[in-house]
């Protein structure tokens, strides 16, 4: 039996399957924290922003590197040796707080060290009443001596409303230093400080003893872990 004629189904081809493409490695490589290094320090090393090497390993703002940890370093094609700190030798041509043309013994004049021994009880950008920390509150005994954490000069030495009797020192390079909550000032505007130099007296308040410290660079408040030393 002869039939009057074909029926043909086209049939649309099976989708191909999805080329799994190989997880992409990030771009650049790790370097394994040393003891004494700092953010600051690596990031120098490499050319880059500490803010780059926050942003690529999402570093939390309440952390701390510590030795042994490993952090990319985005764009990085080998991996580089941190300086040590070397020992400088400044001999202060101006008058400084309490001094005049005395010889000062200085680490590294662009690390940032911590200006005051204790407990940090407030970190950056943690909640404070109605406003945020932009900075660190480390605790200390009323009275203690507030050290500057770099060389620069005194751009401020008065008392601020919120903040207190209040410290700011220009380091040369962009950074800013904020030494608040104080209860007596060591310093006047238009001093020359080193490293090291009193430049306060811890505050009390609500109760509490403690320093507030911030670092800027230009306008904006940056993590101080991040650079202390």
């Amino acid at each position: 039996m002869l039939l009057a004629g074909c029926a043909t189904t086209e049939y649309k081809p099976l989708p191909e399957a999805p080329v799994k493409s190989a997880v992409e490695k990030p771009k650049g490589v790790y370097h394994k924290i040393k003891k004494g290094e700092t953010l600051f320090r690596v990031a120098k090393t490499y050319g880059l922003g500490v803010e780059d090497i926050i942003s690529a390993n999402n570093i939390p703002n309440a952390a701390a590197i510590e030795v042994g940890q490993l952090v990319l370093i985005p764009g990085a094609t080998e991996v580089k040796e941190v300086t040590e700190l070397k020992e400088t030798k400044d001999t202060a041509d101006t008058k400084t707080a309490g001094s005049a043309d005395r010889h000062v013994v200085d680490l590294n004049k662009d690390e940032f060290a911590w200006p005051i021994k204790g407990k940090v009880i407030s970190y950056f950008k943690d909640h404070r009443g109605e406003g945020i920390n932009k900075g660190v509150d480390i605790e200390a005994p009323a009275g203690d001596e507030v050290k500057a954490s770099r060389e620069g000069k005194v751009i401020l030495a008065d008392y601020m409303s919120a903040y207190h009797q209040t410290v700011m020192i220009d380091h040369g390079d962009g950074f800013i230093t904020v030494y608040a909550k104080n209860s007596k000032l060591l310093v006047k505007t238009g001093d020359r400080v080193f490293k090291g130099d009193p430049v306060a007296q811890v505050g009390t308040e609500a109760g509490k003893s403690f320093l507030h410290f911030e670092i800027r660079k230009g306008k904006e408040a940056t993590n101080p872990l991040y650079y202390l030393s």
